[in-house]
């Protein structure tokens, strides 16, 4: 038979206060590395922060201070309509570069 000294004495957490934690713990942002910082960079550029951890991403794959000089040239574009769109296009021409 298992062990069950202080199991009644434990706290029991509900599944609503173990969700109420998750929700305070992720309204912290927590930028630890260079590339999460630029690629959140480029989100705010493009203002495009709803795909941010796509930007975080290219960041991490790609030359971070590239993207983020390529994101500041599509946004400073008065005739681009939306720049989020615009600069993926230009990291696909990217990607093709050698």
């Amino acid at each position: 038979m298992a062990d069950t000294k202080g199991i009644d004495t434990m706290d029991k957490v509900t599944s609503g206060q173990y969700i109420n934690e998750l929700k305070k713990r992720s309204a912290k942002a927590r930028v630890t590395q260079q590339f999460q910082f630029i690629g959140l960079e480029i989100a705010m550029v493009l203002k495009d922060l709803p795909h941010k951890a796509l930007y975080i991403k290219y960041a991490k794959e790609y030359n971070p201070e590239k993207l983020l000089a390529l994101a500041k040239d599509v946004a400073s574009r008065r005739d681009v309509k939306n720049p989020g769109a615009y600069f993926m296009r230009m990291v696909s021409e990217m990607k093709k570069q050698p």
